[in-house]
């Protein structure tokens, strides 16, 4: 799956709708960035860390994100 053009220098996106965030590096075509993307109910995080994107109440993507990995 290639990369949003709009998150080509961010790894970690967010569902506004679901409050999952995905890892842009092992998403999958699951995922659902394509929807998610034309819906436009997405957010970035800064810094772009899986860390920050659970301080703000985001939960790993089922498809995309180990739970061991919080870069």
């Amino acid at each position: 799956m290639a990369r949003p053009t709009r998150f080509e220098d961010h790894r970690w996106l967010g569902d506004k709708r679901t409050q999952r965030v995905h890892d842009l590096d092992s998403a999958t075509d699951a995922c659902g960035i394509e929807e998610l993307m034309a819906s436009e109910q997405f957010t970035s995080f800064a810094p772009d860390t899986l860390a920050e994107a659970r301080n703000r109440g985001y939960h790993p993507g089922r498809h995309c994100v180990r739970e061991a990995e919080d870069e």
